[in-house]
């Protein structure tokens, strides 16, 4: 069995857009039976540490059938540079500020999450919006990346 893909979501503070992409794309590579093949966390680029989801991102999700309550908030760290193939940014902003961060000779690719479904457009905070619908929307575009990430990691590796 090949080794598996190792895939970091990134957001600002890793409560609403990562932990939430993350859930996404763990619940489609499980529906198109590839979980195995894939390592999938999340993190944030001015997280506190320990933090569960965004209560209103927890209930988005729930409402299709996607569980993130047990994740956790942690902080982007040097390592994730080496240790994941693919970061996966929430918008330009946070992939700007992942550009900075890479440390040379680092392995990760880095890219737009809507970028993969040819799209350049961010996927918005939904955190100081606050209305249900935004974090709706949200998941429709998480779905939409997440679904054409999916699709090319699997042309990319035989899957």
């Amino acid at each position: 069995m090949m080794r598996a893909v190792n895939i970091l979501f990134v957001c600002l503070g890793n409560i609403c857009r990562s932990p939430t992409a993350e859930g996404v794309f763990r619940r489609q590579a499980e529906a198109a039976g590839l979980a195995e093949h894939f390592r999938v966390d999340s993190a944030g680029l001015m997280a506190r540490p320990g933090q569960p989801p965004d209560r209103r991102a927890t209930r988005a999700a729930a409402r299709r059938g996607i569980d993130i309550r047990d994740q956790r908030s942690r902080m982007v760290s040097k390592g994730d540079f080496h240790d994941f193939d693919h970061i996966v940014a929430m918008d330009g902003a946070n992939l700007t500020h992942l550009r900075a961060l890479a440390p040379a000779g680092a392995a990760a690719k880095l890219s737009l999450m809507m970028a993969h479904a040819g799209r350049n457009v961010d996927v918005p905070d939904p955190y100081f919006g606050g209305a249900a619908r935004h974090f709706a929307e949200v998941l429709d575009l998480l779905e939409e990346g997440a679904a054409a990430l999916l699709a090319g990691l699997r042309a990319e590796h035989g899957l």
